[in-house]
């Protein structure tokens, strides 16, 4: 029967859902079928593979032939179907011995010579192989990455002719070591011994990145704001390989380059303030991820955060508290990851500065309403940089603390907080905070009288608790005391700023 079946994978978000590519050989006039909803690019890999069998010295069979990719109600995109294709045709043409084809799953781009092109998405498809337990066949440019994937087993390939020789038991493809890359430090990575002063800044950003939580700077240009930004990601622990995994997963499929080198370095985004809101959450026919997944296990930084449209940052609420996002289209709908730390920055008023008498409470305070209340809900920690005082610089001594000193007390933090609740602070629920937060009863009065007056929301009053949380972890302290949580109601700079503004109007 001139009938042969090969496996391959689709690309779904971040699954990659297996296909049964079956080639069906018949008598007739000569054609080329593909059939099970094929995308352009698929529809164009016939010309690709028979010009590459032609080119590698098989023949092509001059029948009707007819591809099916199962199941048929799966969208195909992309020319990772190519291999798995020709090697069908060639099976179902006797040209290529089929006894073990069942054990292999295929996927790469054709040159018309015959060579093999990187595709996208190698390593969800690597582990999802793994989990069928078949063997993985891709282009060698795709083999670094898929190998990260533990216990994988994966052949990479060059050529077509290559496979002939393996599959005819006489000459074996080597399987590609499966080892986890070892951490890279990069030695110019930006230092946070680099920033002149600001220690009220650099206590909010060790909280930050000890307890998870999302940071506001609220300051007028020059007093480094972005800088100190910049060297959040230098200070949080490194990743571990499952989360290091997690996020090549979606560098794979969105075609961003990663290394061994970078391997457990946490990403770093930072969208221009034109950005739409596809570009932050993810979209497109075939939806792919957007920024915020793009910073996942990592830190996206918002820089001149009301020049952001106010629709555009109010789609970021739901991905803040529940740590995915989720893009619905007519016929299905995907979730990519989006477990990301947030990290602004803001001028006071819209002249830059707060008392130039260059504007009025009116047009700051409507400056300052870009921003909505249950999106500034969502940040825990608000402070103000304030300028540099006279003499900072000629009294700055040389003795600040280095990323990998901060780095250091940082990473002690959080596996306190992972021995005590298995996760950070900052994703602490309503439950668990009853739990890892108990207060006294005299700081419960406190806490609540405190929220009383500044009109916080219940969601404000939770975060306090997890900054506070976090304090006393910084401090290996078991419970949570008055002067944590004085601390952690300081960083409500936002508020006090819109109540002072309010009051100012009214006056």
């Amino acid at each position: 029967m001139s009938l042969a079946c090969v496996y391959s994978r689709a690309r779904v978000g971040l699954e990659s859902p297996l296909v049964t590519v079956e080639v069906h050989l018949a008598n007739g006039l000569p054609a080329f079928n593909i059939v099970g909803l094929p995308e352009a690019s698929v529809k164009e890999s016939k010309d690709r593979v028979r010009s590459a069998i032609i080119n590698c010295g098989y023949d092509f069979p001059a029948k009707r032939i007819v591809i099916s990719l199962a199941p048929a109600d799966l969208p195909k995109e992309g020319a990772r179907f190519d291999l798995p294709i020709a090697i069908g045709i060639l099976a179902a043409s006797d040209q290529l011995p089929k006894l073990d084809l069942q054990q292999y799953e295929f996927a790469g781009e054709l040159a018309l010579s015959g060579e093999l092109r990187a595709i996208v998405g190698e390593i969800p498809m690597a582990i999802a192989s793994n989990k069928s337990n078949r063997t993985l066949i891709i282009p060698t440019q795709n083999a670094e990455q898929a190998s990260w994937v533990k216990q994988a087993k994966v052949h990479a390939v060059d050529h077509l002719t290559q496979l002939y020789p393996h599959f005819a038991r006489q000459t074996k493809l080597p399987f590609i070591a499966t080892k986890p890359p070892e951490q890279f430090i990069q030695s110019n990575r930006d230092d946070i011994s680099d920033v002149v002063g600001q220690p009220l800044a650099k206590r909010a950003l060790e909280i930050t990145a000890s307890g998870n939580h999302n940071l506001l700077f609220i300051g007028p240009p020059g007093t480094g704001k972005t800088m100190l930004a910049s060297r959040l990601a230098g200070i949080l622990p490194p990743m571990t390989e499952k989360e290091a995994l997690e996020v090549a997963a979606i560098q794979s499929i969105s075609n961003q380059s990663i290394s061994s080198n970078s391997w457990l370095t946490r990403p770093f985004r930072s969208p221009h303030h034109t950005a739409s809101a596809a570009a932050l959450v993810g979209g497109g026919g075939q939806p792919k991820p957007g920024e915020i997944s793009l910073a996942h296990h990592g830190v996206l930084f918002l820089d001149e955060l009301p020049e952001f449209e106010r629709k555009v940052l109010d789609v970021l609420r739901e991905p803040m508290e529940s740590g995915e996002v989720t893009i619905s289209r007519a016929m299905h709908k995907q979730c990519f990851p989006a477990r990301f730390q947030l990290i602004a920055a803001m001028n006071p008023s819209p002249t830059g500065f707060y008392n130039d008498n260059r504007s009025t409470p009116e047009q700051v305070l409507r400056y300052l309403n870009r921003l909505s209340g249950p999106f500034l809900d969502r940040i825990d920690i608000q402070i103000e940089v304030a300028r540099l005082p006279r003499g900072m610089w000629s009294n700055e001594t040389k003795h600040n603390e280095s990323s990998q000193v901060v780095q250091k007390r940082v990473q002690q933090c959080r596996e306190r907080q992972i021995n005590r609740q298995a996760k950070a602070n900052a994703h602490l629920n309503a439950s668990e905070l009853k739990t890892f937060c108990h207060l006294s009863n005299d700081n419960n009065e406190f806490l609540e009288l405190a929220v009383e007056k500044l009109g916080l929301s219940t969601r404000a009053h939770h975060k306090i608790l997890k900054i506070a949380r976090t304090i006393a972890d910084m401090n290996a302290e078991k419970d949570i005391n008055h002067q944590h949580l004085t601390e952690a109601l300081s960083y409500r700079a936002m508020d006090r700023l819109l109540q002072h503004l309010t009051n100012s109007i009214r006056i």
